[in-house]
């Protein structure tokens, strides 16, 4: 063994990123070498990572640079973007975010750094404004149910598709019925999408024209644009009556602001609505990140994708909120799963909902009302220049016939974009920014190219390019939520009053196992704010986005450097989707050497929830292996199924470090096994926290690996979004790797589109790329060795307490370890009981009962300094305490009343065996930063068995 004694006084530099982001100190690290049993950091990492995938040299990567350098940096190449007027549309549109949700949603901590609501009594706050985001797609779109967001409206309408595969009718089963018809009216990257979603399901896509298509008996669904891509407003009751008559079910893709003057979807008969919304407050950020909706019909609550929020009770009766039917969801059914709950955008759901809050039903309609007759006044000006407009019905998009190649020049040198679809069909979509003066720009550009006199517009006329028809008549946004707060005072202070409710990590350590929910630096986050990064178009000219190119193509770089692939594609927006996009790429790879009979993919069974259902989505028949006693994957059950398997193998998923938080040292043989039966390895990224600097996917033998961008590279959680999931891949998976419809992205023989924008969502990654350039090799390296120690220290505090349930050979941990909590079952106590605990001291429960039910799984990450490990365990071990104080026949007890509200502590009955300050102060430090749950423990049958999902006065739902 090697041991080198590694100076880390850089982190006592103020001018060193690292000593910000780290957050153990020089002065710690003895006292936590001597309590884990090491010399130093490199006989930890040596007893716990396996020499033989060990990196022999450091990290190929630029030197650090300093936060104010970093700044200055991100400043200049934000400068090389050229932010034009831009009139794209294609389902993407310049949104003005009010200031007040800027500042205190956006650029609030105690918003960004939430985790997913498991845990419902600390984040009511959230729950509240994702029920109100729900509700307002409800009332937008005319349906009965909405979930709390997805990933991007291509994403959304993929889903539909699906889903509505999924509910077909016995008859249409039975008889395989699988053609779905796509209006040629679709947007181009939603096309995309669909295809990609429809090739492994065998879904046979028909596109036409809505007006002369005929449907036959062989088709299940269909998806309609509203508006169409080129503005045109379309009435479809009459295309979806004829297809009601032959039970196939319709999904629109609707835009949600034109939903406020335009008949909504579910007035006249569509099952399923989806959309995103961006334009409701969110910047375009060239490309995302942006919250889609999805609304369908009550009977298909069981198998609508993404979280529901529902209105349930708590403990005392007292009306709560929780994620409803989380029976649905991958972590529980895996494989036969129909949600996936990474698929979500919460962040973007709650700055669009408090858009909808803040302008109200009158705001967000006055605000249509101008798009859209401002549309309607140009139309008319340019018709006085001979530019006749096309569509017969429009909301904020005219399409012209005028001569491209004479007006894209002017327009250009003028910085205005505007969409064209060939030389002599040009389309224009407003905006809410959209001024007069922008008005009278258009005209000029138009006048100038045509060689004509210029028109004046004096006044934006009041025009109705809307057919009666097409025309809005019902109310929506009735509730009292949407009718409160429109002074920037009133708003302020209910953003307030909800993150109140909310448990983040600006209060305390988010310790969740495979979550990673580590420091999200504001150096990383101020660039997001910039007009220069935020209002630049996903299709806008590529030579106009030279800042952002430079940025994402250096972006690629690093992480083909940490991974040790070939090649990085930063398209795909979740953990989630980056796992099916992998596995679209192994699978073309296969076809392109005739071995498109490969479909077999065997995944361990202790895997992440959400790889067999990925496998599914990708059209692979799932295998499972067995793991053994000590948590690792059974090697001989797994040699057994690769043999049984061998001419038909597509892949094996693994995860790495395991989800057990083992380093196993058999994973050579593992990948090299599967390599030599033509198979190709795909890795979780998952935990790739433990890797960075230390070893990486190319080292252990893997061929394609996602990273979750929102975890190991410091993008916050958001909630529950936003997430970036990239994939990288070794040199002969390039080729295939994701293209765009409109925008050249991928490899030579790329596979159609995973998400809707060319580079995902672009903005975000401005975070990854300052968390790799601000700590360079070096910070990375130590960032994965402290993040190792954390862990390690954490195991050793709680040992006598509690038991480990698997380590490595060397009795270390890797970055995470599993606390088993089944025994406590013989005094009463789930692993539920400890969770609800530990809110009353003033943490967020450790990831519950994945990946073995009745456990809890702890990951510290690099970001928490000592002080905060030690309360954290002393929190721990004073449960442990309290365990063995309770007993199986005495449920009225600290740990079961858990967690305790200030309104039952203060009450002036106090009826409990345990005192007061037991209950709310049970540890000194508990005082002095007491963060209060807002409601009782919730009861989620309650709210499933009487599923209420929008903001309807809630007294209501008590008295029924």
């Amino acid at each position: 063994m090697r041991l080198i004694l590694r100076k880390t006084a850089y982190l006592m530099k103020t001018d060193v990123f690292a000593s910000r982001h780290i957050g153990i100190r020089e002065e710690d690290l003895q006292h936590m070498f001597k309590t884990v049993g090491v010399e130093n950091l490199e006989q930890l990492i040596y007893e716990t990572i396996p020499n033989d995938i060990r990196l022999k040299t450091p990290l190929a990567l630029e030197a650090p640079m300093s936060e104010h350098k970093f700044l200055e940096h991100l400043q200049n190449l934000s400068e090389k973007n050229k932010v034009f007027t831009t009139y794209i549309g294609l389902g993407y549109h310049e949104s003005l975010t009010p200031s007040v949700i800027k500042r205190n949603i956006l650029e609030n901590p105690g918003w960004y750094t939430a985790y997913t609501p498991y845990q419902a009594e600390i984040a009511q706050g959230r729950l509240e404004a994702l029920l109100n985001f729900q509700t307002m797609i409800c009332d937008l779109t005319g349906m009965e149910l909405a979930n709390a967001s997805l990933l991007d409206e291509s994403t959304a309408a993929a889903e539909a598709m699906t889903m509505l595969y999924e509910v077909r009718s016995r008859e249409q089963k039975k008889n395989n019925v699988v053609k779905f018809f796509v209006s040629e009216e679709i947007l181009p990257q939603t096309l995309s999408l669909l295809k990609t979603r429809a090739i492994p399901l065998d879904i046979e896509l028909v596109i036409g024209n809505h007006e002369t298509f005929e449907f036959g008996a062989d088709f299940y669904g269909a998806i309609l644009q509203y508006p169409g891509k080129h503005g045109q407003v379309n009435d479809y009751a009459s295309f979806i009556a004829k297809a009601k008559e032959q039970e196939i079910k319709v999904a629109v893709a609707a835009d949600i602001l034109s939903l406020t003057l335009l008949t909504p979807p579910g007035e006249f008969g569509a099952d399923v609505v989806v959309g995103t919304t961006q334009r409701f407050g969110i910047p375009l950020g060239y490309g995302g990140p942006h919250a889609a909706f999805f609304a369908t019909k009550d009977a298909y609550k069981r198998s609508i994708p993404g979280r529901i929020i529902g209105v349930t009770k708590d403990t005392d009766g007292n009306p709560a909120l929780r994620m409803a039917l989380q029976t649905r969801e991958q972590h529980i059914k895996r494989d036969k799963a129909t949600s996936n709950i990474c698929t979500a955008q919460v962040l973007l759901a709650v700055m669009a909902g408090m858009y909808a809050v803040y302008h109200g039903p009158k705001g967000l309609k006055y605000i249509a009302k101008k798009v859209h007759t401002s549309a309607a006044t140009l139309a008319d000006a340019l018709e006085q220049l001979g530019v006749y407009q096309i569509n017969t019905s429009y909301f904020d998009t005219i399409t012209v016939k005028a001569d491209a190649t004479l007006v894209k020049p002017v327009a250009e040198k003028n910085e205005v974009n505007f969409l064209y679809s060939d030389d002599q069909t040009i389309s224009i979509a407003l905006n809410e920014a959209t001024s007069l003066e922008d008005l009278q720009k258009v005209v000029a550009i138009f006048a100038e190219a045509l060689d004509k006199d210029v028109i004046a517009i004096d006044v934006v006329k009041d025009l109705s390019a809307i057919a009666p028809v097409s025309q809005r008549t019902s109310p929506f946004l009735e509730n009292v939520v949407f009718n409160s707060y429109h002074s920037e005072t009133e708003m302020m202070r209910y953003i307030k009053k909800l993150e109140r409710k909310d448990l983040a990590l600006n209060h305390s350590m988010i310790s969740l196992g495979s979550c990673t929910m580590k420091l999200n630096a504001a150096s990383e986050m101020l660039p997001l704010s910039s007009a220069q990064w935020g209002n630049i178009h996903p299709f806008a000219p590529i030579e106009q986005a030279e800042g952002y190119q430079t940025m994402l193509k250096a972006l690629e770089v690093d992480l083909n450097i940490i991974t040790g692939f070939a090649g990085t594609s930063l398209q795909p927006n979740s953990g989630a989707q980056g796992e099916y996009a992998g596995l679209m790429v192994i699978r073309a790879y296969h076809e392109s050497r005739n071995d498109s009979h490969r479909n077999i993919c065997l995944i361990p069974a202790s895997a992440h929830g959400t790889n067999p259902a990925s496998a599914v989505m990708a059209g692979m028949k799932v295998v499972v292996t067995k793991t053994d006693e000590k948590g690792n994957i059974d090697v001989a059950d797994l040699e057994e199924k690769v043999a049984k398997h061998a001419d038909n193998l597509a892949a094996l998923m693994v995860t790495y470090p395991s989800t057990h938080g083992v380093f196993e040292s058999s994973i050579k043989h593992i990948t090299k096994l599967i390599h030599d039966n033509g198979g190709q390895v795909y890795m979780d990224g998952a935990n790739m926290n433990a890797q960075v600097g230390l070893t990486n996917p190319a080292t252990i033998g893997a061929d394609v690996c996602h990273l979750n961008l929102h975890k190991t590279f410091a993008i916050p959680h958001g909630g529950g979004g936003p997430g970036v999931g990239p994939i990288c891949v070794a040199k002969q998976l390039v080729p295939f790797l994701p293209g765009n419809p409109v925008i050249k992205t991928g490899g030579e023989k790329a596979i159609s589109a995973i998400s809707a924008a060319p580079w995902g969502s672009s903005l975000v990654c401005l975070i990854s790329y300052g968390y790799i350039k601000m700590l360079g090799e070096q910070g990375l390296r130590h960032s994965t060795e402290i993040a190792i120690l954390n862990a390690n220290y954490i195991k050793h505090r709680l040992s006598g307490n509690y038991e480990v349930l698997y380590t490595g050979e060397k009795g270390r941990a890797a970055h995470e370890m599993i606390l088993d909590c089944r025994p406590f079952k013989q005094n009463g106590i789930e692993v539920t009981d400890i969770a609800k605990r530990l809110m009353d001291y003033g943490f967020h429960a450790p990831t519950v009962s994945f990946p073995v039910a009745g456990t809890v799984m702890i990951e510290p990450t690099e970001s928490e300094g000592l002080a905060e490990l030690d309360r954290f365990c002393s929190a721990m071990i004073s449960i442990r305490k309290e365990i063995d104080e309770a007993s199986a026949e005495d449920v009225d007890n600290v740990l079961k009343n858990a967690p305790h509200t200030l309104k039952m502590v203060t009450a002036d009955a106090w009826k409990f065996p345990y005192s007061r300050e037991k209950a709310a102060f049970p540890l000194e430090f508990v005082s002095d930063n007491k963060f209060w749950p807002s409601v009782r423990r919730v009861d989620d049958a309650y709210g499933d068995r009487n599923l209420i999902c929008t903001c309807a006065p809630i007294e209501a739902y008590m008295e029924a």
